[in-house]
């Protein structure tokens, strides 16, 4: 055991799985765009089920489907027999997995569907099983070996399963015109719900945290406020309190390097007079966008009248878990 080639094992295990993904175009057939008919005009859910490893498939299907605006459950086939039929309603739609398409749990299930009028589609890798034939609709994972040298444990067939379920959501999910708004609906919380849903305004200093000083005072004097306020800059307002600069740490390194006179220099000669602003109602993680896209570190938030109401540094998006 100690020469075993651990490498050749999996990289053949990884090529084996790569080409049953690449063998999948040809299931892309009638049945599967009937397929995507039926479920968008779906007025239930879309039950997913299936036994052993197909059945934990099943499980992420769903969770994909509901995650991308298909209403979706998953359901035990064993269990669906001993009473979680009741889960199931004439609205919904069945998508049955099954590499094999003989499966018995899943394969006893179907005379209660058709009792219901319900409509079944099903993923297996035999058209002429059991299941194939009983259903409306039949997607063929295209599996004839599985990356199993013994090609008995699933492996190839549940990944290409798993592949062809991608598939026919993000199918669904474009055709229904899914935003990036519907999908921060379904994920609220953690760094997803964060990085979509978060605001400039929700995580920007305002107030007496900006960091800020007036036209016509010392570089020493900006470099003070810079340092009291922690943001790696300072804005700079004329006489009217409209924003006139900013001095970055960035231009900071430059004066150094050009000796420049701290306590004889104007803000006013070494501050950028263009400065990067943003809305304060942006979302935070196109604040980040902007920031990497113009390799900067900070950006001065503003509202619709367009007067200084916040800045925004990287440090805040990271500790927001926005980056």
């Amino acid at each position: 055991m100690t020469n075993f080639d651990f490498s050749k094992s999996a990289l053949r295990t990884i090529e084996l799985e790569a080409k049953a993904i690449r063998t999948l175009s040809h299931s892309i057939t009638e049945d599967f765009l009937n397929a995507c008919k039926l479920i968008l005009n779906c007025k239930g859910r879309v039950i997913v089920t299936g036994m052993g490893k197909s059945g934990h498939i099943a499980n992420k299907m769903a969770a994909t489907f509901a995650s991308t605006g298909t209403p979706s459950s998953f359901v035990h086939p064993a269990e669906a027999s001993h009473g979680d039929m009741g889960m199931i309603t004439s609205n919904d739609i069945v998508i049955a997995l099954s590499n094999s398409g003989e499966v018995q749990e899943v394969v006893s299930i179907i005379p209660l569907l058709k009792r219901m009028g319900i409509k079944l589609i099903s993923i297996t890798s035999n058209d002429n099983s059991t299941l194939a034939k009983l259903s409306d609709f039949h997607l063929n994972n295209q599996i004839k070996q599985e990356a199993c040298p013994l090609n008995l444990a699933p492996t190839s067939s549940t990944t290409a399963t798993l592949v062809l379920g991608d598939a026919l959501a993000i199918a669904l999910m474009e055709a229904r015109g899914f935003s990036a708004d519907d999908f921060a609906f379904s994920h609220p919380g953690g760094a997803l719900g964060k990085k979509l849903l978060l605001k400039v305004s929700q995580i920007m200093a305002k107030n007496n945290d900006i960091p800020k000083v007036k036209t016509g005072e010392s570089l020493t004097n900006a470099l003070l406020e810079m340092s009291q306020k922690g943001k790696g800059m300072t804005c700079v307002i004329d006489e009217n309190n409209e924003l006139a600069g900013i001095y970055t740490d960035g231009d900071l390194r430059r004066s150094i390097e050009q000796n420049v006179s701290f306590h004889e220099c104007l803000i006013d000669e070494v501050m950028q007079k263009k400065p990067s602003t943003i809305s304060m109602e942006t979302l935070a993680a196109q604040a980040m966008f902007q920031m990497e896209e113009k390799s900067i570190s900070s950006l001065i938030c503003v509202d619709a009248e367009q007067n200084i109401v916040g800045v925004i540094h990287l440090h805040d998006l990271i500790r927001a878990g926005v980056a």
